[in-house]
């Protein structure tokens, strides 16, 4: 006799919670509810049906995944982000909902600019997936963007992002180490950098030291490694009136304060995250 949708649920869960998994109930409902497509009312109503056995075995293999410390997303292979399903790939960093607050500060900017500029244009450098970039687009009807990355696997992820949410026509994806291969200039250059000091990355959660790519993690020996290289060249890059917003570690914002203000730049606003940490930073020519 197979398994109902109840019984499944109730079996993820208590595995999890065995493994001491963080999140036991929470990850066994989106991973359940996530493989057999239903939505969070449909796991109530449905719970009395049986799965069949191809279901059943899929179940099984993704509960031994998430017990091996596969992050729930990454199983499933996407996650929703600002309100954008997006496809997960092997060399992308999973979109956190901190990173929502990046978007956010930024939107409120380019908002503002849309009342005087008409069509705006933006950079996202490190783009992953995409999703800071096509959130942006997606709630800015009059922008076109370009998403940077070194990793053409990130690039062909960004790509399938943008017609899955049907931004391909306003997004450009390109190969570039920061500004290498850049041209153009933009109303906002966003970027969500690795920051992480390189001997401290060990240190992090299985979840995101086997599965996040370590190229988006691995900020170099203090972490600031790309702050630099942004804050470098950004200006050339900047339209008049134009803001970089930046996602940083929790104790990085006056470091990454300093390395613009060196170079030019005056910090306009500075936002905490869900934890009260400090998350984002936006800078414009002083």
């Amino acid at each position: 006799m197979s398994s109902t949708v109840a019984d499944t649920l109730a079996e993820a869960r208590r595995r999890f919670t065995e493994a001491g998994i963080a999140d036991p109930a929470t990850d066994a409902r989106l991973l359940v509810a996530g493989l057999l497509k239903l939505s969070p009312t449909e796991l109530l109503t449905r719970s009395a049906e049986r799965l069949s056995s191809e279901q059943a075995e899929v179940m099984s293999k993704a509960v031994e995944r998430r017990l091996g410390h596969e992050p729930v997303h990454r199983i499933l292979g996407e996650r929703e982000f600002y309100g954008l399903p997006l496809v997960l790939s092997v060399e992308t960093l999973e979109p956190r909902p901190d990173t929502e607050i990046l978007v956010d500060t930024v939107l409120a900017y380019l908002k503002d600019l849309a009342k005087t500029q008409g069509h705006l244009h933006i950079l996202d450098m490190g783009t992953g997936t995409g999703a800071i970039c096509l959130a942006l687009l997606s709630e800015c009807p009059d922008a076109s963007g370009v998403g940077s990355d070194i990793s053409a696997d990130a690039l062909r992820t960004a790509r399938s992002n943008a017609e899955r949410n049907e931004l391909q026509d306003r997004f450009q994806a390109v190969q570039s180490r920061w500004f290498e291969s850049i041209q153009g200039s933009f109303h906002a250059i966003v970027s969500n950098p690795p920051y992480i000091a390189s001997n401290v990355i060990h240190d992090l959660a299985p979840e995101v030291t086997k599965f996040d790519p370590v190229a988006a993690l691995d900020g170099g020996p203090d972490g600031l490694d790309a702050y630099h290289a942004i804050a470098k060249d950004a200006a050339r890059f900047m339209r008049p009136g134009g803001v970089v917003g930046l996602e940083i570690g929790y104790d990085q914002r006056n470091d990454v304060m300093a390395i613009f203000e060196a170079k030019g730049f005056k910090c306009l606003k500075s936002v905490k995250d869900y934890g009260q940490n400090d998350r984002v930073l936006v800078f414009a020519l002083a």
